[in-house]
């Protein structure tokens, strides 16, 4: 275990830089919608997926009648 709290510090990162770059969300719907977008960026880039395919895959889903894609890692 780390001694410190830095791949936490490193985890949170992008999320502070698109909320000082953009000046935050001007309502609660916005900050679900960053805050779950965030969340899927941030556990596509742990497991090594795509996060363009994995949008497009939902996209994809939403439009017809299939499941949506899940976040978990597949198992083998």
């Amino acid at each position: 275990m780390e001694p410190t709290n830095n791949a936490a510090e490193r985890a949170r990162r992008p999320a502070v830089l698109w909320r000082q770059g953009s000046f935050g969300t001007q309502s609660d719907g916005g900050a679900r919608f960053v805050a779950r977008l965030l969340t899927v960026t941030a556990t596509c880039r742990q497991q090594g997926r795509s996060v363009l395919d994995y949008l497009t895959a939902v996209c994809t889903a939403a439009q017809s009648p299939q499941p949506l894609p899940s976040l978990l890692p597949a198992t083998s």
